[in-house]
């Protein structure tokens, strides 16, 4: 496989984010012996996304950019057309409001070629807007993946074991390994304008799974620009109830990480009546401001958005009933779950 960083920009409806994403990728300052390549894949778009993509890309630049058609709608489906169209064997993962730092190809690069065992790498951020920034955003910044991802550096596998998914860099060789082992995500990732969650947090475990290790480095430093829209008390709190559904579809893979625990207890843990239980029983301590919520919104409570993310999981768990068991039992079971290494 080629070696080089092929970036890969998912685009719904950016023709307005775009321009800046741009910008500050094609400012790169990379070494001449260094390959990259831009990809902007459009994933059913109604705007004009890739015209804009082409007319804001230096015509005088060195650096390809693709402009990739994907009609069937979501962010895995967007992301899955990236690694097969992209050309090099590193892919980091732009989404289209963020505005990289100038060495981010450059030390992306060094970072993958030194950490052979690395099969994902990301870093940290910091938020940008056209308005100012709401009292309460520091304190939940990370739901918007703003700020420092961990205090650690390096090798994080054994500890935070997971990545956003802004500005996460993959290495094809081990996105080729889960294919060929059969892997498929059992969440979906947003689609158009509807809030989910997980997807990112999900490959990372699959990675894992695999043996390969994660790596965190705030060298790797992007602005993320978020609207006025995304700086809503009850657009945060949907993003919440949207990771709390996903949490379920992760389930299995936790148990498949987990092996400090007797066989009887895994079992029961593994049951759907179990995690229900555990959910409503969570529930009660805050069903008093569930209540108070209806007559105001408690902007900044973390009770409110902690109410969020339970009625999240407790929704998708009622919806997963039938296939919960069955996805932790395929996972550990049959060959095309199995993702860990022989």
């Amino acid at each position: 496989m080629t070696t080089g960083v092929s970036i890969v920009i998912c685009c719904y409806n950016s023709a307005q984010r775009l321009p800046q994403t741009l910008a500050h990728l094609a400012a790169q300052e990379v070494t001449s012996e260094l390959l990259w390549e831009v990809l902007v894949i459009d994933n059913a778009c109604t705007d004009n996304t890739k015209e804009v993509a082409t007319s804001s890309w230096p015509k005088e630049s060195s650096v390809p950019l693709r402009v990739i058609d994907e009609p069937q709608p979501g962010l895995s489906h967007a992301r899955h057309r990236g690694f097969i169209e992209a050309k090099y064997e590193l892919i980091s993962f732009v989404d289209d409001d963020n505005w990289v730092c100038p060495e981010w190809v450059q030390t992306v690069a060094e970072i993958m070629s030194e950490h052979p065992e690395v099969g994902a790498c990301g870093g940290c951020s910091k938020a940008v807007s056209e308005v100012a920034l709401p009292w309460w955003f520091s304190k939940y910044q990370d739901t918007y993946a703003v700020g420092e991802q961990t205090k650690e550096v390096g090798d994080v596998t054994q500890t935070r074991g997971f990545l956003w998914g802004a500005g996460l860099t993959i290495r094809k060789q081990a996105w080729e390994q889960l294919q060929n082992r059969g892997f498929k995500s059992i969440l979906t990732g947003r689609k158009g304008a509807v809030l989910s969650a997980g997807e990112d947090h999900e490959f990372c475990l699959a990675l894992r799974l695999a043996g390969w290790h994660i790596w965190y480095d705030p060298r790797l430093q992007f602005c993320h620009f978020i609207p006025a829209s995304r700086l809503q008390w009850n657009y945060l709190r949907r993003l919440k109830r949207g990771f709390g559904a996903g949490s379920v579809g992760l389930d299995p893979y936790f148990f498949a990480l987990k092996k400090d625990s007797s066989w009887l207890k895994r079992y029961i843990e593994k049951s759907w009546f179990y995690r229900m239980a555990a959910v409503l029983l969570k529930l009660l301590p805050y069903s008093y401001k569930w209540i108070l919520s209806s007559y105001s919104p408690l902007e900044g409570d973390a009770d409110i958005l902690n109410l969020e993310i339970l009625q999240g999981r407790l929704s998708q768990l009622l919806i997963s009933y039938k296939i919960y068991g069955v996805n932790i039992k395929q996972f550990q079971d049959t060959p095309e779950r199995n993702l860990l290494i022989d």
